[in-house]
């Protein structure tokens, strides 16, 4: 049975709250607390899987609470509850919250809000990994990407478009602005996959907010060095497969989740390179040395690969199911029922298209890549369309 703990000093609240998650008793051991430092007590003593805490409360707020649990209990899924006119100091929550839902908050919502937080836990099932997606706060952010965000941002003849050519070329800053726009917080009516269209929603006020704050973009620093591993190149290898994947026959919103999850779907490995170097070494190392793609190797010595770890990360941030299917899945889209092409489909054949481009490929170390699977393409009908697609891309790319 999963453990939740709400955390909030609204007694009348607090009932409500009580009222509405009665349902969810035969699955969830839910409990109440008022304050954070005693909510801290409460979990150095007994762990939870989430904890879903108020903004203002006495004493210590919700986003220095949230702090604290990330920095002493990574693995615990940490939800924060505000109202619209508090979005200014909810910002702050942003580096450590991994959703953020807006009071009130309805029964409907807030278990929607906890299942996506906790689904793929289910599919990792390895709380080393669990604990080292838990403690990310940031994504890898490279240093020119970062000053040159932060030199435009400053400057106030700046536009949103002039923005926007700088946030798609990151992986970190594209998945913490998704992360953000499609929070409660901002009331959007519908699922928003592009980059573009986020950063016209948040402003540019928010995004200095942001792009300012050393505790959302700081540049990890002090990182192990992994021989045969680039972090330059994953992000070149990226960029390639979010625009193959934008090339590819789709409707509008398939080609929007699908150039988003192209961006992102590789970021299992800045974070295994940052917060598990040693572990990401071995498999890469063996990856070299059987000549085998990499995540075939992550899989036979830590259960699940790179993919996996990426996609819990994305899905406990909130961001669009389809995006967080598309990264958990390019490697194995046979794992999804599928009748048509769709984001999943669309990433796993745009990622072979750009390690075909990717020098030493899928990490510029030697390794060997995947090859397609022709039984798959054939039940989607695309078999005699992959090499067409990859003339296509060649001379897009060049």
């Amino acid at each position: 049975m999963k453990r939740l703990l709400f955390v909030g000093n609204d007694a009348e609240e607090a009932k409500v709250l009580r009222t509405i998650l009665a349902p969810l008793a035969d699955h969830w051991e839910i409990e109440f607390t008022s304050e954070g430092e005693g909510a801290l007590d409460r979990l150095a003593l007994s762990p939870v899987d989430v904890v879903v805490s108020n903004l203002q409360m006495k004493g210590m707020d919700g986003a220095a609470f949230l702090k604290a649990v990330c920095a002493r209990h990574p693995g615990v899924v940490r939800i924060i509850l505000s109202s619209q006119n508090e979005l200014a100091e909810a910002v702050r929550a942003v580096p450590v919250a991994h959703q953020f839902l807006l009071k009130p908050c309805d029964i409907g919502s807030l278990r929607v809000a906890i299942e996506r937080a906790t689904s793929l836990s289910k599919v990792l099932g390895n709380k080393m990994l669990a604990g080292i997606v838990g403690s990310v706060k940031d994504l890898p952010v490279l240093p020119r990407t970062y000053l040159a965000l932060r030199d435009k941002l400053m400057d106030p003849e700046a536009s949103s478009r002039d923005v926007v050519k700088i946030v798609e070329q990151d992986v970190g800053i594209s998945a913490k602005i998704l992360q953000l726009v499609n929070s409660a917080l901002f009331g959007v009516p519908r699922e928003i996959s592009s980059v573009s269209t986020a950063v016209s929603y948040l402003g540019i006020s928010i995004m200095q907010n942001l792009v300012l704050s050393a505790e959302v973009f700081r540049i990890f620093e002090g990182a192990a060095a992994i021989p045969g591993f680039s972090m330059e190149q994953v992000q070149m290898h990226s960029q390639l497969t979010s625009r193959i994947a934008g090339s590819l026959p789709a409707p509008a919103n398939v080609h929007n989740a699908a150039t988003v999850a192209g961006m992102l779907h590789d970021v299992g490995k800045l974070l295994m390179a940052v917060k598990s170097p040693k572990h990401f070494a071995r498999s890469l190392s063996g990856a070299r040395e059987e000549r085998r793609p990499l995540f075939e190797i992550e899989e036979e010595l830590m259960g699940v690969s790179h993919a996996e770890v990426g996609a819990y990360l994305l899905s406990i941030w909130g961001l669009p199911t389809p995006v967080v299917e598309a990264v958990a899945h390019h490697h194995r889209p046979q794992r999804v029922p599928q009748d048509h092409l769709d984001a999943v489909g669309i990433v796993y054949i745009a990622n072979y298209l750009a390690n075909r481009h990717t020098a030493g490929g899928e990490s510029g170390a030697e390794l060997a890549h995947q090859e397609l699977d022709p039984e798959y393409l054939a039940a989607l009908g695309v078999e005699d369309k992959v090499e067409e697609w990859g003339a296509e891309a060649d001379a897009l790319l060049k």
